[in-house]
Order: C-alpha cells, then structure tokens, then sequence
C-alpha cells in the first residue's frame, strides 16, 4: 500500500512537471528574441498600414525586404492614391524613391536605427527587450506584449504586439497618451531566411523597374500643364501668409507662398519632374512620415528643408520653423483642393 502511495504521487508530480514545462515566461520570450535578432539572417514581410491623422485614416500596403547586416526596402503604396513610394537602404546610403515620378532622392543616415518603425521586425523586438516594465500575457497562440512606444512622433506613446509562437510578427497597435489608437500594423505574411536576387537592393533597378503607365500620378501628369494653388490649412501662432507668386519659367510653373511672423518660411509647389538628387554629406536628413505619404526632411545651417509629393505636386517647406511645425503644416495640405 505504501509503495502504491508512493507511486502514485510520484505520477502526479511528473504530470505537473511535464504539463508546466511546455509554458514559456516573458523573460524566455525575450531571451528567444535576443537570440533571433543576434542570427537575424533576412526576412520579407506583407502587411497592411493604417494611420489615423485628423479624422482622417490612412490605409498603406506595406512589403518590407531586409538583409543583413543593413539593407533594407519598404514598399508603401497608399490605398487612396494608389503611388507607391520606397525607402531603401543599400552601400550606397539612404534613398526615398518615387518611380512613378522616376525621382530619388539620396541622403547618409542611420536610419532606421535612429528611428522605430512599426513594420520593422528588428523594432518591435528592440521595444520588447529594452523595455523593463513590459506587460506580458498569451491570447490563443500568440504572445502579446504591452510596452512603450519608440517612435519619432512622441504621440506614439504606447503599444501592444503580438508575436505567434515562431516570434513571426502578428498585428501591432499604436496609442497616444489617452489610449487613442492611432495606428495599426497587421502582417499577412512573414518570412525568415528569405533569399534575394543579387540587385534586389539596387537603386535604379527598384525606381525603374515597375510598369509606370500604369501609375495614374504619372499617367495624369504633365508637366506643361498648370496647377491649382494648395494652401494648407495650418498656420502656426504669430505668422502671416504673404500672397501667393506664380514663377513661369518656360513651361514650367512654380507658385511660392510666404510666410512671416513667429517663423519666416517658404512653401514653394510645383510639378516634380524625373531627378536624381542629393542631400549634402554634411546635411542632417530623415525619413518623415505625414501620414498620406513620406516627407525627406534635411537640416543644415539651421535652415530646415522638408520635401514632400502629394497629389502629383512637389512641395519644399524652408526656414526656420521647428521640425514638428513644420510635419504639421505638411499634414494639413492633405485634402486640400487647388484654387
């Protein structure tokens, strides 16, 4: 009888022992993404972006390619628009790329290390492990983990991501400090270990190789053609618009609007034409996002540039305004008709 007693408790241990040892605790999780990020070879993600601005939502598909040790190409196409802009990183530097418009756009960085991304997987895994106060629970067959939002927009405060058991990126949502959700990233598909032709990260092969007559914003665009003036509707405290001048320089047309006050700065519009450009190696450059498509903003001299398309218009903001003022007047153009 004892020796049955004995057996059977012995039983129950090992069935405790074996039904706990499948179970992984946050800081296995995290030492598991430690050891991904440390082997990270490649990998292709596809996903679907929404970003809130205003009361307005931005829809994006996103293909993100990465290569180590630092390359990199981000797909965005905007839902609405249907252009698609890419932001790549090779030897060379960092390029934003427009091929609709055959235009790019070359600048040093560190991006995107500089920078969190929500479609990065190298970025949410970064947020998981640096964060010390990091939430953790399971849903089903994922791991969800509640951290701090890294991200060059402070709004971006806080975040929840959710990873399958594989660490694959699942869907990441974004709050502000209110918990307003303001952003959503859901992956259809990712991949690790993916292979990749020889020039997948060329820059002429990935602004040259789509089929551009399908592309409506180079479809619909002449430069020849006049434009109407867009006007944003933001205008920080303290400053006066000037009246609008119209530049005609053969058939090309360029409208410059001033603003004076607070902060003196130019909004200067026109009809983007193919180019291949450069920022200045001493010239501070990022990657902005305005929420309808990227901005190139470029710092020297204490004289800020940011560069942006929009609705087949180029637009060039320069002066002294803040960096954050100046995402602020470039948000506002959008949906902004032409007078």
């Amino acid at each position: 009888m004892r020796r049955a007693k004995w057996l059977f408790a012995l039983v129950i241990i090992l069935l405790l022992f074996s039904s706990g040892c499948g179970q992984k605790s946050a800081d296995d999780i995290v030492g598991d993404l430690e050891d991904t990020l440390d082997s990270l070879n490649s990998y292709k993600a596809i996903g679907t972006m929404n970003i809130k601005t205003g009361e307005t939502t931005q829809e994006y598909s996103v293909e993100v390619w990465y290569k180590q040790p630092n390359y990199y190409r981000i797909a965005l196409s905007n839902a609405n628009s249907q252009v698609t802009q890419i932001v790549l990183k090779n030897d060379e530097g960092v390029f934003v790329l427009d091929p609709s418009l055959n235009k790019s756009f070359r600048f040093k960085s560190d991006w995107p290390e500089s920078n969190g991304q929500v479609y990065l997987f190298q970025s949410l895994a970064k947020s998981v492990i640096e964060d010390g106060e990091r939430v953790f629970s399971e849903e089903e067959d994922h791991y969800v983990f509640q951290i701090k939002g890294n991200y060059q927009n402070q709004t971006l405060s806080q975040q929840k991501v959710w990873f399958d058991k594989d660490l694959r990126p699942i869907k990441v949502e974004i709050f502000d400090p209110n918990q307003t959700q303001l952003v959503t990233m859901e992956f259809t598909n990712f991949e690790f270990d993916v292979e990749f032709e020889d020039d997948a990260f060329d820059m002429q092969r990935n602004l040259t190789g789509w089929d551009l007559s399908s592309m409506p914003t180079l479809a619909n665009t002449d430069n020849s053609k006049s434009f109407g003036i867009i006007e944003p509707s933001y205008i920080p405290s303290g400053v006066t618009k000037q009246a609008p001048q119209v530049i005609n320089q053969g058939e090309d047309r360029k409208v410059v609007i001033k603003y004076k006050g607070e902060f003196n700065y130019n909004l200067t519009e026109s009809r983007p034409k193919a180019i291949s450009a450069s920022a200045p190696d001493s010239a501070k450059a990022d990657i902005i996002d305005l929420g309808y498509g990227l901005g190139i903003l470029t710092d020297m001299d204490e004289i800020r540039t940011l560069s942006w398309t929009y609705d087949g218009v180029e637009f060039k903001l320069t002066g002294d305004l803040p960096a954050e003022e100046m995402v602020s007047v470039a948000q506002s153009v959008f949906e902004q008709s032409g007078k």
